[in-house]
This record gives structure tokens, C-alpha cells and sequence, in this order.
């Protein structure tokens, strides 16, 4: 988690709004001690047809090649 100062948040707080909004969770603080969270909301839920739509580009999944690389990064002993 990021820190950033009441007067880093006055002084940047677009850069600092626009790092939130891309997923990062920021700790506010005040004379070093925490006071609040800054942090991405929730997203809206997709539509039916925008699900159907993002869909469309997904491509197939080649289980065996998957199974591959797990097999080569995954210890066998575990």
C-alpha cells in the first residue's frame, strides 16, 4: 500500500486521484500516522450483452500448454 501525505494529496491530488482510480489502494496520512484510505470503487456490474460482447475476443484456452507451464513452475514434491 502507498503512503501519501495530506499535502502530497492538496499539492498532486489529481495524479493521486487518477493512481486510485487504476486499482492502487493509498494510505493518507498526516504527520506520518495514517488517517484514511484512498481507494478504487467498486465497478458497475456488466450487462448481459456486454458480457456476450467481451466474449466475442477471448481466446481458447490450449489446456495442455496450461498444464505444461504449471507442471514447470509448480514443485512436484508438494
Amino acid at each position: 500500500m502507498i503512503e501519501v501525505s495530506i499535502r502530497d494529496l492538496r499539492n498532486h491530488g489529481g495524479d493521486v486521484v487518477d493512481r486510485a482510480a487504476r486499482g492502487e489502494r493509498i494510505t493518507i496520512t498526516r504527520s506520518g500516522r495514517p488517517v484514511a484510505e484512498l481507494r478504487q470503487l467498486a465497478n458497475e456490474p456488466l450487462t448481459a450483452e456486454e458480457l456476450i460482447a467481451r466474449r466475442r475476443h477471448v481466446q481458447p484456452v490450449d489446456y495442455a500448454k496450461m498444464r505444461a507451464e504449471l507442471d514447470s513452475i509448480i514443485d512436484p514434491s508438494l
